[in-house]
């Protein structure tokens, strides 16, 4: 008998076209080339589940940290089906800003996170202005309060949230960052979120700019080559290149099937 299956959407919500590779790469190839960067949210749907991983970020964020808004994250969820206020589970990649936002509309969610994400945004890393400035104090404050009200799980390593859907600790990034692994029609996807920014991170061994342990950012790329069925099963998470590879949902020229095989 087959193993469950699911549907996977990556939905573009902003942009930041102003960046550079060197900004990107670590070892830039041509430090002034143009390297945009995308923001996108995931929606996994099937076996009678919906499951959102990551949340993004609101409008006034988007204005105070110069990024382009092109629609609410809340609103593309809803444009491809998607009712957020009806979501049971919500996957927190890691707590940067531009993941962990808008916690509110996801009122009967129960919210994944690693115990070492959360161990890291709210411990003494976050006494130094280098490493809080990628979170929100509101973020992580409103964590704490889901905490208290017992609608957040808490995932050590590994864990699984749905029937073939797991989560896996990489690190890298940030201190807790998570990577999500989903089986569908064309074999196991891995949404890789920040464990690699772009497709060149991975493909290339070329670490982001934004480290907080090279080690186990390096590490993360063979932890997600060992759980993706393929180069093309790894979903970088600010690539515009996802866009153009995969088939767009009918009518919605921001968002993409993933469960599909690439277009080009």
């Amino acid at each position: 008998m087959p193993g469950p299956q699911y549907e996977i959407f990556a939905l573009r919500y902003a942009h930041f076209g102003n960046r550079k590779q060197r900004e990107n790469l670590l070892y830039p190839e041509d430090h002034d080339a143009d390297m945009p960067i995308d923001f996108y949210v995931w929606a996994i749907r099937g076996e009678g589940r919906t499951i959102v991983l990551d949340t993004g970020f609101d409008q006034d964020s988007a204005k105070r940290r110069g990024r382009v808004w092109l629609r609410s994250p809340i609103d593309a969820l809803r444009g491809i089906g998607i009712e957020p206020a009806e979501v049971k589970d919500v996957i927190l990649s890691h707590m940067h800003w531009d993941h962990a936002g808008h916690w509110a509309d996801f009122p009967k969610a129960r919210f994944h996170l690693q115990d070492a994400e959360m161990a890291y945004c709210t411990g003494r890393c976050m006494c130094h202005e280098p490493l809080r400035r990628f979170f929100e104090a509101e973020h992580v404050n409103t964590a704490i309060r889901h905490i208290f009200a017992e609608r957040v799980k808490f995932h050590e390593v590994t864990g699984e949230i749905a029937p073939g859907i797991t989560v896996h600790l990489v690190g890298g990034h940030s201190g807790g960052l998570q990577i999500t692994r989903v089986p569908t029609a064309r074999g196991s996807v891995v949404l890789a979120s920040d464990a690699t920014h772009f497709w060149a991170n991975i493909r290339k061994r070329n670490p982001f700019t934004v480290i907080h342990n090279l080690e186990k950012m390096v590490e993360g790329w063979l932890r997600c080559e060992e759980l993706a069925d393929g180069p093309d099963h790894i979903i970088p998470g600010h690539d515009p290149e996802v866009l153009r590879r995969f088939p767009k949902v009918p009518g919605d020229n921001e968002s993409v099937q993933l469960h599909l095989p690439p277009v080009q």
